[in-house]
């Protein structure tokens, strides 16, 4: 099945990626380093009390953990980012997708874990920032002792054409997890998000389909995210299936501590998340958490999450289903999972 196995290589590729900068940095420093010996020794044994001070070097401030441009959806919570000892290493896993598909949910749900350590924020390096560089990605991640696993999660990767070569160039042992959900459904929710933000919005109909109930609009990105197929595609040139755990954000729903169990599998971890951490709430419709990443009090998403979904038509609705049907059964064969939403 897609996803089994454990970090392995990954790790190995991802941190091996920061070690070799760090050994030209090394190798830059010592010819300098030896100029100092020689100097203190000159100053110590032939001129002593002559020796004039050396001016202090400046160092350069360190990098901002979350960067400038960063912005938060109103009512998400930000997840701090761990700091104190260990190093700041490239993520050996990535949640690349989807969009309203539950992966908040699932980063909060592995940040429960000792053993890992994710940024708090959306970076959006290999889709809008790449031209920042990979020493400026590496700033951003958390610390992380060894044998702890570095993650992060950018929804929109899923769908942007440059981000799996861009993955891929960085470590092509990269473990990727993509959380799906129902495409209608999925496509409901995003324009409830668009609709709190901008509530002048024609009706999702109007969006959805060309010329009343005509063809459906796939430059809609609420409808183009949903053909998990085509996106797929295009990740398995640059990675194998076996480099990839597809959640149902369903059962994400519905059995949380199952579809976390698998998660924690395919990175190689301890299943320490398990069905203790999780509590059910009813008003919102789906898990929280019994205690939160330090902090002794349950803990549920924010405002902008399990938000109300306007009532679409029945006929929308179905043909909607009908148009993603031969979508879903050919990701269902490419992954080689049934997710039931036909």
């Amino acid at each position: 099945m897609a996803g089994s196995g454990s970090l392995g290589g990954g790790a190995r590729c991802c941190q091996g990626a920061g070690a070799g900068s760090g050994a030209a940095l090394r190798a830059s420093r010592a010819p300098l380093l030896l100029a100092a010996l020689v100097l203190g020794a000159y100053c110590l044994c032939a001129l002593p009390g002559r020796c004039q001070p050396t001016a202090r070097v400046p160092v350069p401030a360190p990098a901002p953990a979350v960067p400038p441009h960063a912005t938060r959806t109103p009512g998400t919570r930000v997840l701090p980012v761990a700091s104190g000892p260990g190093r700041r290493r490239f993520p050996q896993a990535l949640i690349v997708g989807v969009k309203k598909g539950g992966t908040r949910a699932l980063l909060e749900f592995l940040r429960l874990h000792p053993d890992v350590r994710a940024l708090g924020f959306e970076p959006h390096f290999f889709d809008r920032w790449y031209e920042r560089g990979l020493a400026w990605y590496r700033s951003l991640m958390p610390r992380t002792l060894d044998g702890q696993i570095t993650m992060e999660k950018t929804p929109s990767y899923f769908v942007t054409l440059e981000a799996p070569p861009r993955i891929h160039n960085m470590c092509p042992d990269m473990k990727l997890i993509v959380v799906v959900r129902n495409p209608v459904t999925r496509a409901i929710s995003d324009y409830a998000q668009m609709l709190s933000k901008t509530p002048g919005l024609p009706s999702f109909r109007a969006l959805a389909f060309l010329h009343g109930l005509g063809p459906v609009d796939t430059a809609w990105s609420a409808v183009r995210i949903g053909l998990y197929a085509q996106h797929l595609d295009n990740w398995l040139r640059y990675f194998p299936l076996s480099h990839f755990l597809f959640v149902s954000g369903e059962r994400l729903v519905s059995d949380p501590a199952g579809e976390v169990g698998r998660v924690q599998d395919f990175l190689g971890l301890k299943r320490v998340v398990t069905d203790k951490h999780f509590y059910f709430n009813a008003t919102k419709g789906f898990p929280c958490l019994k205690k939160a990443q330090g902090s002794s009090r349950p803990h549920c998403l924010g405002k902008s999450k399990g938000r109300p979904h306007p009532r679409v038509p029945e006929a929308v609705v179905q043909r909607l289903r009908d148009f993603y049907q031969p979508f879903n059964r050919k990701f269902y064969q490419m992954t080689g999972q049934d997710f039931g939403w036909d």
